[in-house]
């Protein structure tokens, strides 16, 4: 099962790459705020028809959940905003190397802390190791 979990995860980030370098050239045509905008739409309505066919969930839970629950939507504009800017004056590569650093720093202070309801995963030798060797990687593909 962990293999399956693996599987979409690699899935998630090689479909990140893609994303950047689409986001990069549609931004360099109508603008980069207004390629995050028609990306969001476009994905909006494709996960709304998978929900409609396939999801499971209680969409009538939304009034009922934390409010700070619901924010996932402003932290995505931001990050896909700024991937697509990045994009344009970096490239892919560049661009992508320093997001997954900024994921992988965030993730560990969320892991160390708990926060948002996370277990926690204390910060050791190894994940200073490995955000080490991530920068390393943003020089080294310079």
């Amino acid at each position: 099962m962990k293999i399956i979990v693996y599987a979409l995860a690699l899935i998630a980030g090689m479909s990140l790459s893609l994303e950047a370098a689409i986001g990069g050239a549609l931004g360099e045509n109508i603008g980069e705020l207004e390629s995050t905008y028609f990306i969001f739409i476009i994905g909006a309505m494709a996960t709304f028809l998978i929900a409609l066919f396939f999801g499971k969930g209680d969409v009538k839970q939304i009034t009922k959940v934390p409010r700070w629950q619901l924010i996932g939507g402003v932290l995505g504009v931001i990050y896909l905003a700024f991937l697509i800017i990045s994009v344009n004056l970096v490239g892919v590569g560049t661009a992508v190397t320093a997001v997954i650093i900024g994921q992988l720093v965030m993730s560990m202070i969320v892991d160390h802390f708990g926060w948002l309801g996370t277990p926690k995963a204390r910060f050791n030798v190894n994940r200073l190791i490995a955000g080490g060797l991530l920068i390393a990687s943003l020089f080294l593909i310079l």
